[in-house]
């Protein structure tokens, strides 16, 4: 019994393996990652303000949001996406093992207690 439990945490973690770091797989993970990051940069973000600022401080706001959302936002939300995805397929590869050790379990012939 202990043997089939290691070969099913090593089936696990070859899964994983071979989910991340598989050419295909990556190729899968980034073009995932680049449409889930696309779709939360096209949401649209808006500020409020309590009083109206002058036309100046309207113009540096404006300008700090555009270099925001154009430049160091991009990277920060693809690297989250990407743990995001990357531990959606750990809990698929977990889920699998999971009903692995279950069936493994059930399909077990019951013990006589000692």
């Amino acid at each position: 019994m202990q043997r089939k439990f290691q070969d099913l945490l090593h089936q696990y973690k070859l899964e994983l393996f071979h989910s991340q770091h598989d050419k295909k797989s990556a190729e899968e993970i980034s073009s995932e990652v680049l449409h889930w990051t696309d779709e939360a940069l096209k949401q649209k973000i808006s500020y409020h303000f309590n009083k109206l600022p002058d036309a100046s401080r309207a113009e540096i706001i404006s300008m700090i949001n555009s270099y925001v959302r154009e430049a160091v936002l991009p990277p920060v939300v693809e690297k989250i996406v990407k743990r995001q995805v990357l531990l959606e397929k750990r809990t698929i590869a977990m889920e699998h093992l999971l009903t692995q050790i279950l069936e493994t379990l059930g399909n077990e012939p019951a013990r006589a207690p000692r």
